[in-house]
């Protein structure tokens, strides 16, 4: 975590203080409504990988415009209040509510209140958009554009995010270790899903279908089988053209697809817990049996091929056209 402290709102270098906001959290366009001269400007912040924690006050009435590229951005007012426009729905959040930023898309803060000062947490777009999939069986245009945190699951969230903020500010040494770090960013991540989608009882429309949790338990358990559309289809209870259906309404991509994405995942997970493996039994134990062609999907899915990934982990320069 890191902390920085500004002057009264008078002598505050507003341009210096977007720039910080900016490094920490996302680039932004920033318009001072109205100053404080008694108010204090205040930045921390937290990476943990994929994933990063800020805490953000300004200090005088202020409106942002961002993009927000990349990555989800969930704004929580802790104090104040916090009014947006996000994907043409205007959004007004307080205390116990969170407005919920999607990536690459304009969104504008048209009102940030001098005495808001929020949690703003800035996750990965595609380590959000896997746990959607993953734990809700959801795709990520479901999730919702704010977020009640008075519920059980919202709270549990929020509180969270602060507790491994505060032990991060604390001991900042905690996330020296890449996949220790990475696992926490998973945890906040896994967390938010089930706040935004929390179980929902027989009288409702159910976030999982049936065939759909079936299929993707069975994967999750055991993604190195030889699985078929055929036998996926049988875990289902259902036909193939059913499970296709099903698969399409309810998640937005294929079968096969998702086995794709879980077998990933599986194989990035398996290399950030023991990186001196060898690359060719972490692919076989995720299901791969042609290392080339898993080592492409590796690249496409995390932006480098999987030496690469054990390279940075362990602090060593993989070969040039080394897998």
């Amino acid at each position: 975590m890191q902390q920085d402290g500004g002057g009264p709102a008078a002598s505050i270098d507003w341009n210096e203080a977007s720039s910080s906001v900016a490094a920490a959290y996302f680039p932004h366009d920033l318009r001072v409504l109205r100053a404080d001269q008694h108010a204090r400007m205040a930045l921390r912040h937290v990476s943990f990988g994929p994933l990063t924690v800020a805490s953000i006050g300004w200090g005088a009435d202020v409106s942002v415009e961002s993009g927000h590229p990349g990555a989800y951005a969930i704004n929580v007012p802790r104090s104040g209040y916090l009014e947006a426009r996000v994907d043409g729905r205007e959004i007004s959040s307080v205390d116990g509510f969170a407005t919920v930023c999607p990536p690459d898309t304009m969104t504008r803060m048209s009102r940030w209140s001098k005495d808001c000062t929020i949690t703003g947490v800035k996750i990965d777009k595609d380590l959000l958009t896997r746990d959607v999939l993953t734990l809700a069986a959801r795709n990520d245009s479901d999730i919702p554009a704010q977020l009640d945190l008075r519920t059980p699951e919202g709270r549990s969230w929020i509180e969270l995010v602060t507790s491994l903020a505060n032990q991060a500010l604390a001991a900042p040494t905690m996330l020296r270790n890449r996949t220790v770090a990475e696992h926490l960013a998973h945890a906040i991540s896994a967390a938010f899903v089930a706040a935004a989608f929390p179980d929902q009882d027989a009288t409702t429309t159910p976030a999982r279908p049936r065939i759909v949790t079936r299929v993707i338990d069975a994967i999750e358990a055991d993604p190195a089988a030889s699985w078929t559309a055929a036998n996926l289809a049988q875990v289902a209870g259902v036909g193939v053209r059913r499970l296709q259906r099903g698969f399409q309404e309810y998640v937005g991509k294929s079968p096969s697809q998702v086995l794709l994405e879980i077998r990933l995942e599986h194989a990035h997970r398996a290399l950030l817990a023991d990186p001196h493996a060898p690359v060719a039994d972490i692919a076989w134990s995720a299901g791969f049996t042609h290392l080339g062609r898993f080592a492409a999907a590796y690249r496409e899915r995390f932006g480098q091929t999987p030496s690469r990934t054990r390279a940075l982990i362990c602090g060593t320069t993989p070969p040039d056209g080394h897998r």
